[in-house]
């Protein structure tokens, strides 16, 4: 038989490796819920003023079905989107966009994206990018119903979208004043709609 104080000296030994498991788990949640933490403040900013976005990387331009190309478009697009003009007519059944920037590399990342978006909204794929407006939402949802037209020109990329469904009208009149703001601010605006949705 094995003597008592082996026996207790395996038992406490045992109790030993657990508690080391369980505090090394504790350590390891804690970490994980700091670095999202972490990431949340670097997405949203502390006290809602965004301070702390990381324009180098912009993680929050990344999504669970967007290829690692449109995430570098969307960030080249941000990191230059001053040089980007846009303007919309909204038309009783939907909208009509030009978008156009006078460099010509620049000018061909915004042609890929939009068509690059417009097939996914015509496929159902959506790219679920973090900062994705909801308004983008019901464009995937009922994409049977808006009828798309696009040209490019020497004014820039043209596009038509129009629906008999009032719901994706509105849809799109939001989504093209969204697109539209990004145009005008950069990321200033995706923290104040981001902040808007969250209040």
């Amino acid at each position: 038989m094995m003597p008592n104080v082996v026996k207790s000296k395996l038992f406490w030994g045992f109790v030993a490796v657990l508690l080391a498991m369980a505090i090394g788990f504790w350590f390891a949640q804690m970490r994980g819920h700091d670095a999202h933490a972490a990431m949340h403040a670097k997405m949203h900013g502390e006290g809602g003023m965004h301070q702390e976005h990381d324009m180098v990387n912009m993680p929050g331009l990344r999504g669970r079905d967007a290829t690692a190309q449109e995430s570098e478009e969307l960030a080249v697009m941000f990191r230059r989107f001053e040089e980007i003009t846009r303007t919309v007519e909204n038309l009783p059944n939907g909208i009509r966009t030009v978008t156009f920037a006078a460099d010509e590399e620049l000018m061909g990342v915004v042609t890929s994206h939009v068509i690059g978006m417009i097939d996914r909204v015509d496929m159902g794929r959506d790219p679920e990018v973090i900062i994705q407006s909801p308004t983008l939402d019901i464009l995937f949802e009922r994409r049977a119903s808006i009828v798309t037209e696009m040209d490019v020109t020497e004014d820039g990329i043209v596009v038509i979208q129009t629906s008999d469904d009032p719901e994706v009208v509105a849809a799109l009149h939001t989504h093209a004043a969204e697109v539209s703001a990004m145009v005008e601010r950069g990321m200033e605006a995706v923290h104040e709609m981001m902040a808007a949705r969250e209040r």
